[in-house]
């Protein structure tokens, strides 16, 4: 994962690229993250100017103290330095997502590190799919949707949200946008990521598969709402 710099756009540039793979491992739900710099994990202090400093094989939490040992030293091939991938560490670990810092200059980095070379990980602080669900009710959301009485006892026992018991859809979205789900008294039970455009979910709000093929002229996704992309 590489930032572009030429491109990027002042609002919403990272600055650096461990947090922006932080961000798309967590995004996509990935189970690790390797993290690759000029020396082999992390460190009580700069190991190039402290010998003693410690290498610690094993982070399960991190902590001022670990803060305060990173500092804003930066290396001389990389925008960032330890403090940012600290920051990165935190983002892939309450993603669920494991995170090593390995030497990216020994050969064959990723082969070395499945074989044990030296390397910090961070333990992740939640399986993946928690996490997602967490990060998933952590979003804003861009729209609305209001469900029948009979969709909203399928997703409490634990079924995706069928465009048949939707009775209203409100707001303008896109495809894997985060929607709040309605009740029909109007309160809110949940959140999730809509399968459909705005303009497709008005369409197809309330009907039947075969009617929906019609509507969209394709065959259409099973769910708006997918339960795996849903938190109650």
């Amino acid at each position: 994962v590489n930032e572009n710099d030429t491109i990027a756009t002042d609002e919403i540039r990272y600055g650096d690229n461990d947090r922006l793979a932080a961000q798309v491992a967590a995004t996509v739900g990935a189970d690790q993250l390797v993290l690759l710099s000029d020396i082999d994990g992390f460190y009580s202090a700069n190991p190039q100017q402290n010998p003693a400093a410690k290498r610690y094989d094993l982070i399960k939490k991190i902590t001022p103290e670990l803060e305060a040992m990173a500092g804003d030293a930066g290396s001389v091939l990389s925008k960032g330095g330890m403090k940012t991938k600290l920051m990165a560490a935190k983002t892939a670990m309450a993603a669920g997502c494991a995170m090593a810092i390995c030497n990216g200059f020994e050969l064959r980095a990723l082969s070395a590190l499945q074989n044990g070379a030296n390397a910090t990980w961070f333990l992740p602080q939640d399986d993946p799919q928690t996490a997602r669900k967490s990060w998933i009710g952590a979003m804003k959301p861009k729209g609305s949707v209001t469900i029948d009485l009979g969709a909203a006892r399928a997703l409490t026992a634990g079924n995706s949200l069928l465009p048949a018991g939707v009775t209203q859809v409100t707001g303008d979205f896109q495809r894997g946008d985060p929607l709040t789900i309605l009740a029909p008294d109007n309160t809110q039970i949940g959140y999730g990521l809509s399968r459909y455009s705005s303009p497709e979910a008005k369409a197809v709000k309330g009907q039947r598969s075969a009617e929906i093929e019609k509507i969209l002229g394709h065959k259409p996704r099973s769910a708006l709402i997918h339960r795996d992309d849903m938190v109650l």
